[in-house]
């Protein structure tokens, strides 16, 4: 792999939604604990990740990402009712991890992963809501890029390790701390990651 294609970036950033009230600040980076990524590997979505890789070090940036180059439209027939067997564990229903709110990790028959908030959970049924939790949304992001360089062999070769057999999120060390979605706790959830992401792909 050639590192010239493979950019080492790490930003600070706040991201807010907008709409007709104005705009609603939702996840920011915490101090000392930027979101990082190497381009190429589709960590952050391909916007954010096309402007911040063309921003040098400690310049800032401001931009807005329509729904269309973020997380798409919000649908409908992606809420779902599903049987309260589907979470229950030797006959006993999750109750400690499944509430309204929750975000559970679901695996359809062909093997794919991704996660899923519990929207309501009744007598029989669940209702789970697959869309991401900014589709539909026009996200604004404004921050600095604290570090943008060509990435080495050995980050390559760590990042590919997690994807492989480790968490796989964006942050430094998996160590957490890239805004409300970030990875601490585990990576269970990916708030930068393309799909499955928060906001700027990070971590989230």
């Amino acid at each position: 792999m050639d590192n010239k294609t493979n950019k080492y970036v790490a930003v600070s950033y706040k991201l807010y939604t907008k709409d007709e009230n104005g705009r609603h600040l939702v996840e920011e980076t915490r101090e000392g604990q930027p979101f990082s990524f190497i381009s190429g590997f589709g960590f952050a979505l391909d916007m954010f990740e096309e402007i911040v890789s063309k921003t040098a070090k400690g310049e800032e940036f401001s931009f807005t990402l329509v729904p269309e180059q973020a997380y798409g439209d919000y649908h409908k027939d992606y809420v779902l009712d599903l049987d309260r067997e589907v979470f229950s564990i030797n006959g006993h229903f999750d109750h400690e991890h499944i509430y309204k709110d929750a975000i559970v990790p679901l695996q359809n028959e062909e093997g794919h992963r991704f996660n899923g908030r519990v929207v309501e959970v009744g007598e029989e049924k669940v209702k789970v809501d697959l869309n991401h939790p900014l589709a539909g949304e026009t996200l604004m992001f404004e921050g600095e890029v604290l570090e943008n360089r060509d990435a080495t062999k050995e980050e390559i070769d760590h990042l590919i390790k997690h994807m492989t057999g480790g968490c796989g999120c964006g942050c430094d060390d998996c160590g957490g701390g890239c805004g409300d979605g970030g990875c601490e706790g585990g990576c269970d959830h990916e708030h930068h990651h393309h799909e499955d992401g928060c906001g700027c792909g990070h971590c989230h």
